[in-house]
Order: C-alpha cells, then sequence, then structure tokens
C-alpha cells in the first residue's frame, strides 16, 4: 500500500455514521453485566470500541470508548468514578491494540495488539482499583478496607493487595481475553460494514 496515500478524514459522514452506530451499540452493552468474582462483573462494551479502533483508527476508537462512558454517567452508580476507570482501562486495551495492528495490518498484528493490550488493561485496572475505585467505595460507603474485604467475601483473600492481585488482575485479563477472542471471530465477518467506502 502506498504510503502517499492521503488519510481519510475521521469527520466525515461515513466516519461518524460508523461511530454513532457503534457508540449505541457499546452503549447497550455497558448495561449488561454478567456477576463473576466479588463485586466485579463482566461486561462486552469494548468490544464495539475495539472494532471501531481496528478499523477507523486509535482516535476513533478512543472518540467511541470517551462517548460510551459520558453516556454511561446518565445511569452510573458511582458518580462518574466507575466510567471514569472504565474509561481509562479500555484505553489501555484500546491504544495498544489498535497501534500495534495499523502498524502492519495482519491477523497476527492485531493478536499481538490484543494480547499486549489486554496486559496494560490489567495493569491499569489494577491500579485504577487501588487508587480510585476503592477509595471511593470505601468514602461512599463508609468502609474500611476490612469491610471491603468481607463485602467480597473471598475466601483466602484478607488484605487490599490480595484482592488486587488475586480478584482484580485475573478478572481483568478474563475481560480482555473474552473480548479479544470475540473480536478475533467477528472482525472479519463485519470487515464489509466497518471497511464502508470513504470519500
Amino acid at each position: 500500500m502506498s504510503t502517499q496515500t492521503r488519510k481519510p478524514n475521521i469527520f466525515s459522514t461515513p466516519y461518524l455514521t460508523r461511530m454513532a452506530i457503534l457508540v449505541a451499540v457499546a452503549s447497550i452493552l455497558f448495561l449488561i453485566e454478567v456477576p463473576v468474582v466479588a463485586f466485579y462483573k463482566l461486561d462486552v462494551s469494548n468490544l464495539p470500541v475495539l472494532l471501531g479502533a481496528f478499523s477507523m483508527g486509535t482516535v476513533p476508537g478512543l472518540i467511541i470508548l470517551a462517548l460510551k462512558s459520558v453516556i454511561g454517567l446518565l445511569h452510573s452508580s458511582s458518580a462518574g468514578v466507575g466510567e471514569l476507570a472504565d474509561f481509562l482501562m479500555g484505553a489501555a486495551l484500546i491504544v495498544p491494540a489498535s497501534l500495534i495492528y495499523h502498524g502492519n495490518k495482519t491477523r497476527k498484528n492485531a493478536l499481538i495488539g490484543m494480547a499486549v493490550g489486554t496486559v496494560c488493561m490489567v495493569a491499569v485496572g489494577v491500579l485504577a482499583n487501588k487508587f480510585i475505585m476503592l477509595p471511593f467505595y470505601m468514602g461512599a460507603y463508609h468502609m474500611d478496607m476490612e469491610g471491603i474485604l468481607k463485602f467480597a467475601n473471598v475466601g483466602g483473600v484478607d488484605s487490599e493487595w490480595k484482592l488486587l492481585l488475586l480478584i482484580t488482575a485475573p478478572f481483568n485479563l478474563l475481560k480482555g481475553v473474552v473480548l479479544s477472542i470475540l473480536t478475533g471471530l467477528i472482525y472479519k465477518p463485519l470487515s464489509p460494514l466497518l471497511h464502508a467506502r470513504i470519500q
């Protein structure tokens, strides 16, 4: 592919239309959660975000992610704190996955990108929970860490770092793996729609 190819305008009507559709799907999926462990629930709302980032680029992917988080504020139960953490973890997955894939658009690079993104999401997830989510919930529900651990109710998890490393990290690893598998399965079949002709 020629390096002289003009970059498409991400604010063109076709791009904006696709982004709007992916934001709508992501926002709906954001409402569907499956309890996994402790107070962690799995959702796949970042699936449309990944699809958008792979098909249109990193910036459109981040725009889709940001708009999904903003819409999530309409039904937030965490005063926006959960949406902030979700955005940070989503960006940690999306940015490396998209950049690596767009460096050389091959299936191998897509898989490598999602693997790297998943590792980044696990790391950011641990930090976001330690410095954002756990302090928020302790303040909102007037609990100390012991109260949080009792609420989590997971045998053997009796300290903050055990919660983060034995529950939070594996949960986000699972989430990244699920998103990567789903993206790998549906990206190719949806490719004609995701790559609609753009000026």
